[in-house]
């Protein structure tokens, strides 16, 4: 087994006032050469937009973005027509494929909103762009595991390539495990809230741990924790 531990306060920083966002990879104004991607996983954005403010339309293009909020409503409309909002227990992905654009808000006058945004390089390039948005019932991540993003998984959100995202809500001391589905992929965990040991890492709020060569995660809650593991091709085609 390979790892590579991203500690919460190594992460690119920016705020702009109406948006506080980390970056675990290189990402806008931070670059750093050692933290460009992990495999497919191309960004990975922990965002923090004021109250009814947000990203303005702008266009993307072989990109699959997914969004998962962590609380608070996100407004989402598209170059298709599209008008959307997302909230906590929601997933939503964009295949940017041959061009579209986009804009984000905070559909909240009174409240901040909170959530990941993270791009994965896709399979195939300049397929018709697409949007995919469900709703995961927290019970169904308690103390499991529940895929929300997969290329073949008729109840999670379609991904164009060949990747696996699940989310997990564990109480203290509660165990559980990952199976690969592809041993040549690797894993990259992010902890939303708490903390966790995974394969003998441990980890803390806002971490990140890739973990290559290994066909299985073994999860330890070391408090009542949430996190995210992604399983992402590492050969990029």
């Amino acid at each position: 087994m390979k790892t590579i531990l991203h500690k919460a306060n190594t992460r690119g920083h920016a705020n702009h006032g109406w948006l506080n966002s980390y970056h675990t990879f290189s990402f806008a104004g931070y670059h750093e050469p050692s933290r460009i991607h992990f495999g497919a996983l191309r960004v990975l954005n922990d965002d923090t937009v004021a109250p009814s403010m947000g990203f303005g339309k702008h266009p993307h293009d072989n990109m699959e973005i997914v969004s998962i909020p962590l609380s608070g409503d996100l407004e989402h409309q598209d170059s298709t027509g599209r008008h959307e909002i997302i909230k906590q227990g929601d997933v939503q992905i964009m295949s940017g494929g041959s061009g579209i654009s986009h804009s984000e808000k905070n559909a909240n006058s009174n409240k901040e909103v909170k959530f990941l945004q993270i791009w994965v390089l896709p399979k195939e390039k300049d397929i018709t762009p697409r949007y995919e948005q469900k709703s995961f019932p927290l019970l169904d991540r308690k103390n499991k595991l529940q895929t929300v993003v997969a290329p073949d998984d008729e109840t999670a959100v379609w991904i164009n390539q060949d990747a696996w995202f699940t989310l997990g809500s564990f109480d203290k001391d509660a165990t559980s495990s990952y199976k690969l589905h592809n041993e040549q992929s690797g894993v990259y965990a992010f902890v939303i809230k708490g903390s966790i040991t995974l394969n003998g890492v441990a980890l803390e709020e806002r971490d990140g741990l890739g973990i290559t060569d290994s066909t299985e995660i073994d999860i330890k809650a070391d408090s009542n924790t949430e996190v995210l593991l992604m399983e992402i091709p590492m050969k990029l085609s």
